[in-house]
């Protein structure tokens, strides 16, 4: 297009030369007649108007161009990003939208010890998470996130939170109205698609570790995150609530070391909660702690309370370390509940869990950690593995010992007289050891194989031996 200005600009100054030469050359003047000298005066001007149109049309379309390109100003002001599916924004970055979700189909072989348990055996598959959502931007400072998870031939809305962030010069300052985690364990804080192990600590669903509806205070930079909120419900159980349990829940975490080869991670949290009532007459919907045998999904519960807490009061302890291909983490928790009057008056009874666990990179690779959310991140393997690549991806080797206890207090509650007493026939302990192999072919994909064993002790199960095999395929966007 360049090259074409040029080309009429030559021609524009050809016309002007020759009409100089025209009108210079008195001696050619003067021998043309009056009207031959204004027909081809006519013509000339005719001529450099035409020039003229060319120039201002060459003019138009190299802006027009230009524009296009998006080097200029243009009414499709788009950057895209690639981050595991396309992420669009504005180029000033006043909105972003991106499509997220994740999916996870597990294969589980559970021996479940029938002649002490009752259960049978399992042998089953099931898509165990099938996500889809959104998360973006409006206007620089306001984000959003909206998931459902469609597994179990069921949907289930996950985060659905709208939040002012930016307001402090940190990495993560955000204000958050909605349903989202209540911040209460390293573990529980990592998302499904980066812990090590297929399925998370056994107390983190026996205390009741979830989503909630609320508003809180996110905020978080390079050596330190702090997490506060005030809840209700959630939304599986919104409708059936006439007066909505409440939460409180605080953490804060530090990073002391926190660089490109070595994590040091230490937190503490604190939640309170009291139980909510279902209609009119007041009734309670009280608390219950179980949790499933053999850390697997599909395999039943054999240490269980029935609902009995009226409030309770839950502590925990975190700890992490990682250095280059080596990991170590840990958490304790400690919950005290209050059994409602009228099924044991006075009882209190504390319950316990706790895990430990280790694991170690076989390839060159190692465990990110996000400090601004005191978690554990995305694996990214330094080979990964795609057509033609010859990569290996990240290989990762991990074991872990994981106890449950809910069995405080059982005599008592089982001795109670109380008007609405209950059996605590399964209030006992649970002891259970995991060997874990993860396969994290890229970024975004991964195969994780568990054996898991798990021990029972106390209760109508005690002496029961729960083996599994878990293994399962995910990949997310």
């Amino acid at each position: 297009m360049i090259g074409g200005l040029k080309k009429t600009s030559l021609y524009l100054l050809a016309g002007a030369s020759a009409f100089g030469l025209l009108v210079s050359g008195s001696p050619a003047a003067k021998a043309a007649s009056m009207e031959e000298l204004q027909a081809q005066m006519r013509a000339m001007q005719a001529q450099m108007q035409e020039l003229q149109r060319q120039v201002n049309q060459a003019k138009s379309e190299a802006a027009s161009a230009k524009a296009s390109s998006g080097s200029g100003g243009s009414d499709l002001d788009l950057k895209v990003k690639w981050k595991g599916a396309p992420e669009l924004s504005s180029s000033d970055g006043k909105f972003k939208f991106k499509v997220r979700g994740r999916l996870m189909g597990d294969f589980n072989s559970i021996d479940q010890d029938e002649a002490i348990t009752g259960e049978p055996n399992v042998n089953g598959v099931e898509l165990r998470r099938a996500r889809l959502g959104v998360e973006g931007v409006v206007y620089y400072d306001w984000k959003y996130k909206f998931e459902v998870d469609f597994a179990g031939d069921a949907s289930e809305v996950k985060d659905a939170y709208i939040a002012y962030a930016n307001w402090a010069d940190w990495e993560k300052s955000e204000i958050l109205i909605g349903q989202f985690k209540t911040a209460n364990s390293l573990e529980d804080m990592t998302s499904s698609r980066f812990i090590t192990f297929m399925e998370r600590s056994a107390f983190i669903e026996a205390f009741g570790i979830d989503r909630q509806i609320g508003t809180g205070v996110w905020a978080g930079d390079e050596h330190w995150s702090f997490q506060t909120g005030y809840f209700g419900g959630n939304t599986s159980n919104q409708e059936t609530w006439f007066d909505s349990e409440s939460t409180f829940s605080v953490r804060g975490t530090v990073a002391p070391i926190n660089n490109d080869t070595t994590v040091v991670h230490l937190g503490a949290n604190y939640r309170h909660r009291d139980a909510g009532t279902s209609d009119e007459t007041g009734f309670a919907e009280l608390f219950r702690y179980r949790a499933r045998a053999a850390d697997l999904h599909l395999a039943d519960r054999f240490v269980q309370t029935p609902f009995i807490g009226e409030n309770d009061d839950m502590f925990v302890l975190e700890g992490a370390a990682v250095y280059k291909r080596f990991s170590v983490q840990g958490e304790y928790a400690q919950l005290e509940t209050n059994v409602a009057p009228g099924i044991a008056p006075g009882v209190k009874p504390t319950y316990n869990g706790w895990y430990i666990e280790g694991s170690v990179f076989l390839t060159d690779d190692m465990r990110n950690y996000e400090a601004d959310e005191g978690a554990f991140g995305r694996v990214k393997p330094k080979n990964p593995v795609y057509g033609g690549s010859g990569g290996w991806g990240a290989w990762q080797l991990a074991g872990k010992y994981d106890v449950i206890d809910l069995s405080d207090g059982a005599a008592a509650i089982n001795a109670s007289g109380a008007p609405n007493a209950v059996m605590c026939e399964e209030c006992g302990e649970q002891k259970t050891w995991l060997i874990g192999l993860n396969w994290w072919l890229t970024d975004y994909t991964a195969l994780k194989f568990n054996v898991t064993q798990s021990e029972i002790e106390g209760g109508v199960n005690d002496g029961a031996d729960i083996t599994g095999f878990g293994m399962r395929a995910q990949i997310d966007w």
